[in-house]
């Protein structure tokens, strides 16, 4: 789909744990988001993964999982991010634009979702981008793909 929502935004101050959910969060150009340990990640400042990734992995028996439990910034819905090539442009909400810079990832180490479900969704339907304009995000807020 062309045309999503951002249905939890998320944050944590350190690496390799949860992120937690919050009402909003502020996007700083070429940083990332304020407050979170990725900010200055280089080319991963903002991590997304689809709901529908999410609930792949409920449908594998982890029914508790919650935004920000793979260490996602923003969980959106009804928006084909698994469709995503490096390069493309996201417009979120009104104001901020991010550049998609890496599709899935390479874990080092497995995680507590992993041990427990025997799989992880996040190396292969996460995207990480970068913040090309800044602004706030919200539960709510529109996700698009840029025209060219």
């Amino acid at each position: 789909m062309r045309e999503g929502e951002i249905v939890a935004v998320c944050l944590s101050e350190k690496m390799h744990v949860q992120k937690e959910e919050v009402e909003e969060v502020t996007l700083v150009e070429n940083l990332g988001i304020q407050g979170d340990a990725h900010a200055g990640f280089g080319h991963r400042q903002v991590s997304l993964l689809a709901e529908e990734s999410i609930q792949k992995m409920r449908e594998k028996g982890l029914q508790d999982l919650r935004p920000g439990a793979f260490g996602e910034n923003l969980v959106t819905r009804g928006f084909q991010l698994t469709s995503l090539r490096v390069g493309d442009r996201l417009r979120v909400g009104d104001q901020v634009l991010l550049e998609v810079t890496q599709l899935g990832k390479e874990c080092v180490d497995r995680c507590a979702i992993y041990y427990a479900a025997g799989d992880c969704i996040m190396p292969r339907e996460g995207v990480f981008t970068r913040v090309v304009r800044g602004g706030k995000v919200r539960a709510g807020d529109k996700i698009s793909l840029e025209k060219d």
